[in-house]
């Protein structure tokens, strides 16, 4: 059962229904669900399907490729000795089949694209030379490993320049699309429950299928990541694996930013990570931020310099805050884990993170989501040594006005006591003279259960509670 995923599903049943050929890639991170929504949309019918082999050298991916093309049907009792031979062979296969759209699916092509293969010349000739000037093709391409998806698909200088007719980027789920997924599976689970489990592991559909719904959510994550046969502890090195070729600078990135709350500009973090300040390095933290894991603020003003990078992924927040040291494992250790000190700074900051990944729910709920906006971190150039001076949130509108958002996990309403007011009114303070702001500034408080009508309450122009990030927006309704 498809949960969300209307427009992609809507773009390639367009596709398939079009009197052109087309040529879609669908990309994302590992277990984020490409595989099954290309298969769902099409109900398995395909008139070609092939799975790239992972670690595999040239001639094995050449092999398999003709293998998956007789057990379809296709005649290739003739061995292809490359790539262009195997295309050859795909090319007349389908020539061969009656009027009607050609779905050709390939699975995890980076993988076929191994040392001097020559496949991309081959897919280029493939495509260019063949299918795009019928009407009746429908090639989709799918893969894990974004930095090659990106560079040699979606971003590609050569042949396949500009190929692409659409560009399916799949997203983690929301948290509303996670509440419907549970209740597929029959698991009963407050909304607060459901916070908890997106704060360890955020939104990807495959880690979800975990949960279990005879087990509270606490065993259900003490079984996920600290049983000693725990299906995500090892998750983190198949993941960045997975999706990068060389994922050593990425990892040494995030886990960087894995131990500040509140990010890192790139000076700070090339000193961090001992890196050189060279393309390598560029090019991994521009990876890292098409794939979701890191989120580039742009100070006020700024478009460059100053830039704030923050880990935003959920799950490697929580590898790097409880796991990274784990060694074997431990089952029940989440169950005093979580009563810790460790786990309330980490919920503090992890529930930051989930509110970053819906600001477009915090938007609709202030009013303002038909309004151009922009998204700022800001940190004070003039603070003194030790003092709290950053917001982690600022959305910036076309009417001349500001919202600076405070985001604050808690258990029940959320008590602003007399040195947080002050500390608040101080950034706000120290952000408009900096600024030299002189719109409104509405100070905006994001709670799981709304904040105390106390004697500083009043400093408080808008609220945002846990059920309002619940909120479908009307891409995902």
């Amino acid at each position: 059962m498809l949960i969300g995923r209307e427009n992609e599903i809507r773009v390639l049943k367009e596709a398939l229904n079009s009197d052109t050929s087309e040529f879609i890639a669908v990309y994302g991170r590992r277990r984020v669900g490409k595989t099954y929504l290309v298969r769902e949309v099409f109900d398995g019918r395909f008139e070609f399907y092939h799975t790239g082999i992972a670690n595999a050298g040239r001639s094995v991916q050449i092999s398999r490729f003709a293998v998956s093309l007789r057990k379809q049907g296709f005649d290739a009792r003739k061995k292809p000795a490359t790539w262009f031979d195997a295309f050859d062979l795909l090319e007349a296969g389908l020539a061969k089949l009656p009027a009607g759209k050609k779905v050709v699916f390939i699975d995890e092509m980076p993988w076929m694209d191994t040392q001097r293969s020559n496949f991309i010349g081959a897919l280029e000739s493939f495509w260019n030379g063949w299918a795009s000037a019928r009407k009746d093709i429908l090639l989709v391409v799918c893969g894990s490993a974004t930095s090659w998806m990106t560079d040699k698909i979606i971003n590609a200088r050569g042949g396949l320049h500009n190929r692409l007719t659409h560009r399916i980027r799949l997203e983690p789920f929301t948290l509303a699309e996670c509440e419907r997924f549970l209740q597929s599976k029959g698991v009963v689970a407050t909304r607060m429950q459901i916070l908890e489990y997106y704060m360890a592991m955020g939104g990807v559909p495959y880690y979800w299928n975990y949960i279990r719904k005879d087990m509270s959510p606490a065993q259900n994550i003490d079984a996920m990541f600290f049983s000693p046969s725990a299906e995500l502890r090892d998750e983190y090195g198949h993941l960045y694996a997975s999706l990068f070729r060389k994922p050593q600078c990425h990892m040494s990135i995030v886990g960087a930013l894995g131990t500040k709350k509140a990010g890192m500009t790139r000076e700070e973090l090339l000193v961090a990570v001992r890196h050189a300040d060279n393309g390598a390095f560029s090019k991994a933290l521009g990876e890292l931020v098409e794939c979701g894991f890191v989120r580039v603020y742009r100070m006020p003003g700024k478009r460059s310099h100053g830039a704030i990078y923050q880990l935003i992924d959920n799950y490697t927040l929580f590898y790097y805050r409880f796991l990274v040291d784990l060694g074997d494992g431990e089952s029940g250790a989440w169950l005093y884990i979580q009563k810790s000190s460790a786990a309330s700074v980490w919920r503090g900051l992890s529930f930051e993170r989930v509110c970053l990944a819906h600001s477009e729910q915090i938007k609709r709920r202030l009013g303002i989501s038909g309004m151009r906006t922009w998204q700022y971190a800001w940190r004070s150039s003039q603070a003194e040594p030790g003092e709290e001076a950053q917001i982690d949130l600022l959305i910036e509108r076309t009417d001349n006005a500001v919202n600076i958002c405070e985001m604050k996990y808690s258990g029940g309403e959320y008590e602003i006591d007399r040195e947080e007011d002050l500390k608040m009114l101080n950034r706000r303070e120290r952000f408009i003279k900096e600024n030299k702001f002189r719109g409104s500034v509405y100070m905006t408080f994001v709670t799981t259960c709304g904040v105390a009508h106390n004697a500083y309450w009043g400093d408080v122009q808008s609220e945002v509670v846990l059920d309002d990030l619940f909120a479908d927006l009307p891409d995902n309704v």
